[in-house]
């Protein structure tokens, strides 16, 4: 998985250059999840990675699939990555891409993970207080999961705090066995 991301860094990058450049973000993204949806087809897939297929027989199967035309930047961008090879990686761009888009518009996606659920007040609450720790919009999404006893564990991207009485416990076993 980590080699996948590696490879799709520079070409989700440029594409969300490109599109910011044109201001049309939003559609480069509306094309890319179409786009990394048919080609996780396993059919699709299977012809995106026939080393017989040209690179113009590539793009007019996907734009075939989304029985449109592509704008001019998407239709180079999708050349590009079938020189080289890279259509597989659509799924992988689309997700960087994605993450790109949310980093510039200061949104992130939240899950709550509680052993109970919540109601709209609380709920509401905890989102304030998370978009103000934040610093962006916060898209919350909850999960219920009995096996956290009680309390509550979050994850925002890359942070984690683990309010949780299965965390509190895991973490006094771990002290005890020093």
């Amino acid at each position: 998985m980590a080699e996948l991301l590696t490879l799709a860094r520079p070409y989700a990058r440029a594409a969300f250059e490109s599109a910011r450049e044109t201001s049309s973000i939003n559609d480069w993204s509306d094309r890319l999840g179409m786009l990394a949806v048919i080609s996780s087809e396993p059919k699709i897939l299977d012809q995106l990675n026939n080393p017989s297929l040209s690179t113009s027989n590539h793009i007019t199967l996907l734009t075939e699939v989304i029985g449109e035309t592509l704008p001019q930047g998407i239709a180079n961008f999708l050349n590009i990555l079938s020189v080289n090879s890279r259509l597989p990686l659509l799924p992988a761009i689309f997700g960087l891409f994605e993450e790109y888009k949310a980093d510039i518009q200061k949104i992130i996606d939240v899950d709550i993970f509680s052993a109970f659920d919540f109601d709209e007040k609380h709920l509401e609450k905890l989102s304030d207080r998370l978009s103000r720790h934040l610093e962006r919009e916060v898209n919350l999404r909850k999960h219920i999961d009995p096996s956290l006893m009680g309390g509550i564990l979050i994850r925002a991207g890359d942070t984690v705090i683990d309010g949780s009485i299965k965390g509190r416990l895991a973490m006094l076993a771990e002290a005890m066995e020093l």
